[in-house]
């Protein structure tokens, strides 16, 4: 058995690892290891604990946005606007080493890889490589850092930055402004009822079906091809989309003119509920063409020509029946298309017989109630006042029919069918889409084209609700600058999520989702390697990217990400801020 023993030499101890083995007959230790000295002894054994010890963080989604947001030189830009807000230069916008544009960065790529909040930002961020590839140490970032330097940032800066910011993205990277597509959403809060200081959150309709709580409005614009965000407004929660209109307008008119463009050549597209007189006069004076959409029951005219004029048109690879014609509208000739959606006409379909069912069977509990010898006397106006209000409904009109017979003492009986007859003629002008436009020189298929891209906007909006990247909530400020602050973070943070998709979808022909893109840059990984020298006792720290599927090498090498992590470009204004 092997045993460590230790032997003087020359005033010094040294140590061996021995074996007692018989050598003529006789014990003899064996050296069979030299140790050395026992501080020789001590570094060995620690290089044996601490080598090659392995740590890896979340490095692609990172440095892909780090690198977008270096080439657009945006800490730098923020901070210039800021410094530019005299009334703000009491408050220094820095904190522990960060200027306020750095800080405002980070809570983008926060909302884009994962949405949290302020702060338990840094719970994520060291999982990932941001650190190392800023240089900085940003363990002292939580909420009060975020809230601190984002009052730094005057709302009256923010419109000024990102006019700014979209002029260098047209001149990097080119983009197609032709076709723009605009809608609007709104998101609740949980800002108390009490909070008279908060005038921006409202209660109005809410597209999440939170109508007890207050909410803030969401307008934008993005681009056909890449659904890059050109512009956005934060209002008011209880303003609708036809008042909030023409503020979109003007201010989206003059982000255009900051950005070189010529107003006469490009196309907003949007949907019905922006369309009033007013703001279609609105956009005529603004020079802008468009693409939008009308209500068939408010032009029963127009649906009534088409029904019997139909012709049938191939659109996309698609046969869809279609009828166009010139009409003259709230005062202005229009080119209209009206042309049946089989995927709209089958879900409205749905939608009648699903209301027809709950209606029969309402009908049905009355009739039974009112045949009931035990049930008490009914008012006959009353009665006909809760029936009408039973088979009353969009599309369903003079569907059911019912009569009421009164009987001995006072007693009514009734009696209701449904109109075959009816509902076919319903169902024959279900599923129709009325388009109008001032672009009379466009196709047909260029005019179905330019309005069904409207449902990428809607996309748009998906991403910006998807609580796993670009997520708006959580959100918790409860004051309108800082609201209007987190509402540009999340805008920044998907604008450099597009130009991300934009660029893996032109060099590699990426065909899927944001969302989906994300994901796989987030999986791509960075290595520590902490190697301790068994000689000199020192350690080494060595990065190099993990293995990759050859999916995420392909998207790595498009963004030019390979050698990100040792180059490592170096940000201005990160931590300095000029006084000058």
């Amino acid at each position: 058995m092997a045993s460590i023993q230790s032997k003087i030499s020359r005033g010094h101890k040294y140590w061996y690892i021995v074996e007692s083995r018989r050598v003529n007959g006789k014990p003899r230790p064996i050296v069979l290891e030299y140790l050395g000295k026992p501080e020789d002894l001590l570094r060995r054994l620690q290089a044996l604990t601490d080598r090659d010890k392995i740590k890896s963080y979340s490095h692609g989604a990172v440095s892909a946005l780090l690198r977008i947001a270096h080439e657009l030189s945006i800490p730098a830009l923020i901070n210039r606007h800021i410094k530019s807000h005299r009334s703000y230069m009491a408050k220094k916008p820095i904190r522990h080493g960060l200027t306020a544009g750095m800080t405002i960065l980070l809570g983008a790529i926060g909302r884009v890889c994962m949405p949290t909040s302020k702060r338990g930002w840094w719970e994520w961020a060291r999982t990932t490589s941001c650190e190392y590839l800023l240089r900085v140490s940003l363990s002292k970032i939580d909420s009060q850092h975020f809230w601190d330097l984002m009052d730094a940032l005057p709302v009256a800066a923010i419109e000024e930055i990102e006019s700014e910011l979209l002029q260098r993205v047209m001149k990097v990277y080119g983009l197609d402004a032709g076709t723009l597509f605009l809608d609007t959403t709104n998101f609740f809060t949980f800002i108390a009822s009490t909070n008279h200081r908060c005038t921006i959150a409202q209660r109005g309709h809410n597209k999440q079906k939170r109508n007890d709580l207050r909410q803030v409005g969401l307008a934008m614009v993005v681009t056909r091809e890449d659904l890059v965000p050109l512009f956005h407004l934060t209002y008011q929660g209880n303003l609708v989309d036809t008042t909030i209109f023409p503020d979109v307008m003007a201010k989206l008119k003059k982000r255009i003119q900051a950005l070189g463009l010529n107003i006469r050549n490009h196309t907003i597209v949007f949907d019905r509920g922006n369309n009033s007189k007013e703001n279609l006069a609105l956009i005529k004076k603004s020079k802008f063409h468009y693409v939008g959409a009308l209500t068939p029951y408010h032009h029963k005219e127009l649906v009534d020509d088409a029904s019997s004029k139909f012709q049938e048109v191939e659109i996309a690879g698609r046969t869809l029946q279609v009828y166009r014609d010139k009409r003259t509208i709230w005062g202005q000739k229009r080119t209209v298309v009206v042309f049946v959606s089989e995927s709209f006409k089958a879900g409205q379909i749905r939608g009648v017989y699903q209301s027809l069912e709950k209606k029969k069977q309402q009908l049905t509990e009355l009739q039974q109630c009112l045949a009931n010898p035990k049930a008490r006397k009914q008012n006959r106006a009353k009665l006909e006042v809760k029936i009408k209000a039973i088979v009353k409904g969009q599309h369903i009109d003079d569907v059911l029919e019912w009569s009421l017979a009164k009987q001995e003492n006072d007693r009514f009986t009734l009696d209701w069918h449904l109109n075959q007859e009816v509902l076919n003629t319903i169902e024959d002008k279900l599923g129709l889409r009325i388009l109008m436009t001032d672009q009379h020189d466009w196709s047909t298929e260029q005019i179905i084209q330019a309005y069904h891209g409207q449902s990428k906007i809607e996309e748009a909006f998906k991403n910006v609700k998807n609580p796993y990247h670009l997520a708006l909530r959580p959100q918790f400020h409860w004051t309108d600058q800082k609201i209007a602050v987190h509402y540009f973070i999340c805008f920044l943070g998907y604008l450099l999520s597009s130009l991300i998709w934009r660029e893996t979808r032109t060099k590699t022909g990426y065909n899927g989702t944001i969302d989906n893109l994300l994901d796989a840059l987030n999986n791509v990984r960075l290595v520590t390697l902490l190697e301790k020298s068994e000689t000199r006792g020192r350690t080494k720290v060595r990065y190099q990217l993990e293995e990759m599927s050859n999916h995420e090498r392909q998207l790595m090498e498009c963004l030019q990400l390979m050698d990100f992590h040792t180059n490592r470009p170096p940000f201005k204004d990160v931590g300095v801020y000029n006084e000058e």
